[in-house]
């Protein structure tokens, strides 16, 4: 007779307080100059990028983390 594995699945309740700790709740306006948005503009048929709200996350959240990690307190 063949054993059935039994994976517990994944608790609904943490699956729920994750996707609401990673909802997006903050709002931030930009502005941009002429040649700044062309600029954008360029890079995003370019490289075909169709959002973007998501490159200037990605962008801003991978400046920010890295200056974060760099430029870590120390104690001497």
């Amino acid at each position: 007779m063949a054993r059935r594995n039994s994976i517990p699945g994944v608790d609904p309740a943490y699956l729920e307080k994750q996707k609401e700790l990673l909802r997006r709740k903050n709002r931030y306006m930009l502005y941009f100059n002429d040649s700044e948005m062309a600029a954008i503009d360029e890079y995003c048929s370019r490289f075909k990028v169709h959002a973007k709200a998501s490159l200037f996350r990605e962008a801003i959240m991978d400046k920010v983390l890295t200056e974060l990690e760099e430029n870590h307190p120390t104690l001497f």
